[in-house]
């Protein structure tokens, strides 16, 4: 006998309150391709978006469901902060001949409209998405995906001395260790379920093979437990 499922269809909103003003000191057709990198590319804001939406698909619990569309949503956002301060710093005047690596088709071809592309100029693919099923590898994807995106972001800081564009730099690079800590939290929920449960109880999760001649072990798989991060909530005192 089948058993009646219940669908429930969330409605998205475009809010028009800004969560950070985007502004750029001049135009940089150089440095527009480079931030490319953080609309399309595979540690980008449309790439971080899709992954937690489409992970969201399965999960049960409604906490952390919400915790992942939230994020997602948010990460659209920065998609459009990205989108638009790459369209500021392309300025209005299409020059292929002096357009770099990676900005030539939005001089030839899209009317200076940031692509949905890498710095390289490779188109954006879906196969950036990690979504398994399993909460626990998720969530540990995530915390590792928004750690590349701050360091991507450190990377293009450095290189810009626009003060416009570093503030929304700087900005962006600070959510994504507010993600990272939000992500956290919720995997010190989900201990022993899924594929954290039954973690090191057989002879062969203990060994540690030391390949490396001569040399000393290092690290101990004696006792080989789950990974776990303290509550980033709690304080160290």
């Amino acid at each position: 006998m089948l058993h009646p499922i219940d669908l429930i269809f969330y409605m998205f909103k475009h809010d028009k309150n800004l969560l950070h003003e985007v502004r750029v000191d001049a135009p940089n057709a150089n440095y527009a391709a480079m931030l490319q990198e953080q609309l399309g590319g595979p540690q980008g804001e449309l790439k971080a978006a899709l992954q937690y939406l489409s992970q969201s698909f399965r999960i049960k619990d409604p906490e952390i469901k919400d915790l992942f569309l939230d994020i997602a949503s948010e990460e659209l956002s920065h998609m459009e902060m990205i989108a638009t301060t790459i369209n500021m710093l392309n300025g209005h005047v299409p020059d292929a001949k002096n357009a770099t690596i990676g900005n030539i088709e939005a001089h030839v071809l899209t009317g200076l409209t940031p692509m949905l592309s890498n710095a390289s100029g490779y188109l954006w693919t879906a196969a950036y998405v990690n979504a398994t099923g399993d909460l626990a590898a998720d969530i540990l994807s995530n915390i590792a995906a928004e750690q590349r995106a701050k360091v991507v972001y450190e990377y293009l800081y450095r290189q810009i001395n626009d003060k416009g564009v570093r503030e929304t730099i700087d900005f962006l690079l600070n959510r994504e260790e507010a993600h990272n800590t939000m992500f956290r939290e919720a995997f010190n929920k989900i201990q022993d379920t899924g594929s954290l449960k039954d973690w090191g109880i057989t002879k062969d999760s203990k060994l540690y093979f030391n390949l490396s001649t001569p040399g000393d072990q290092f690290f101990n798989t004696d006792n080989p437990q789950p990974p776990s991060f303290n509550n980033p909530n709690q304080s160290n005192n």
